[in-house]
């Protein structure tokens, strides 16, 4: 029996959108700073994840902006 090994695609959420990965070999926070050009809040905010759902790993940009603690 041959084993196929394959990687979870990412997938990066911000504000209920699902954004493409820009390029593979960048980390999740280089693909926040990419993404901060069109969205400029994300300048404040973070990376959380990966959160796994079926083959994919997801990675959502919660803002800081607002909140305390």
């Amino acid at each position: 029996m041959a084993l196929d090994i394959r990687g979870l695609k990412r997938v990066f959420r911000y504000n209920g959108k699902e954004l493409k990965d820009p390029n593979k070999s960048m980390s999740p926070e280089d693909v926040l700073q990419f993404y901060s050009g069109s969205y400029p809040e994300l300048t404040t905010s973070n990376v959380h994840g990966p959160r796994v759902e079926k083959d994919k790993a997801i990675y959502e940009f919660k803002t800081t902006v607002g909140t305390k603690g």
